[in-house]
């Protein structure tokens, strides 16, 4: 596996502890006995990023029906997801990564390159974690449109119990 591969289908999602909007800290066993789609994305209200939470935000109830939380993680700060939030009257969870040591373990913190210039980001990036914390689909490079129906298809493809 390259520095740069996304972890991989059937791998133990990496362990994490961010704190979300309100500085609460969230980790991935809080949501053991649960399905969770971890999505990164660059930057808080951006036009692709706004236009992912907001669908995510769309389909709450589809994902909440299906027993799926979404949890969006960026590395803008808490009071940043908390504008994002208030905002856009987003119904999505998102993590405040500023340190990339959750990117870095997802490995969506890579070098890019805009406009000649190299520098690092986040590569948006979406995983589905079974229940029992293993990775059971991961879409490396999203684009945004269409995206989210798209996750919602999937999780219905899985099997209750894994």
């Amino acid at each position: 596996m390259s520095q740069n591969s996304l972890p991989e289908t059937g791998q133990k999602a990496p362990d994490f502890q961010l704190p979300d909007a309100d500085g609460v800290p969230v980790s991935l066993a809080d949501f053991a006995g649960r399905w969770l789609v971890l999505y990164f994305y660059p930057k808080d209200n951006t036009s692709g990023c706004t236009a992912e939470a907001l669908d995510f935000t769309a389909h709450e109830a589809d994902f909440r029906a299906l027993g799926a939380a979404v949890i969006g993680v960026s590395p803008d700060s808490c009071q940043s997801h908390r504008k994002f939030i208030d905002g856009k009257k987003l119904k999505v969870q998102l993590l405040s990564d500023p340190d990339h040591r959750v990117l870095e373990a997802y490995r969506v913190w890579q070098k890019k390159k805009m406009y000649g210039r190299e520098y690092m980001g986040v590569v948006r990036s979406t995983f589905i974690i079974d229940p029992q914390g293993v990775i059971r689909h991961v879409w490396p490079k999203v684009k945004v449109k269409g995206h989210v129906e798209e996750v919602l298809a999937k999780l219905r493809e899985l099997p209750e119990q894994v």
